[in-house]
């Protein structure tokens, strides 16, 4: 049996969109918020209740931090799968903080867009800096078939 077992994986929509950062080194690296929610009918009042709960995920693999800045922005429903990480910082007062992450890293990491394909095409050819060439391969990648 392994001795312990660091594994994340979480369905919801995005809370903004993406930040993407570029380190000393020129890697960039991609952060956003994910809210993921609770649905349950009050059995008092027969209320129905929603509870969200907001993650924080940081994205270091170069290739998911490509797809996360040509396909994913605010609203964008993902499937995700990466490790729980506490880094400690220190405030501008001088306070020592804790910040509780999922981390995309490596190749235990894994982004799966999970939005219709109308409604990704539509978010990216309303972007004005894409040209028909952009849109159309799109398109392509979006209709692929399973094998099987």
């Amino acid at each position: 049996m392994a001795g312990s077992l660091n594994k994340v994986t979480l369905i919801g929509n995005l809370g903004k969109d993406p930040e993407i950062r570029t380190t000393n080194e020129g890697k960039e690296i991609a952060s956003f918020t994910l809210a993921t929610s609770d649905v349950w009918k009050d059995r008092a009042t027969g209320e129905k209740r929603e509870r969200t709960e907001w993650h924080r995920i940081v994205v270091f693999n170069e290739g998911l931090v490509g797809v996360i800045k040509n396909y994913v922005q605010k609203g964008s429903k993902v499937f995700i799968e990466g490790s729980l990480q506490t880094r400690k910082w220190t405030d501008p007062q001088g306070t020592e903080k804790y910040t509780t992450e999922v981390v995309l890293q490596n190749y235990n990491a894994t982004l799966i867009l999970l939005d219709s394909r109308d409604s990704a095409a539509s978010r990216h050819s309303s972007d004005e800096a894409s040209d028909s060439k952009d849109k159309q391969l799109v398109h392509s990648e979006l209709d692929d078939e399973i094998p099987f």
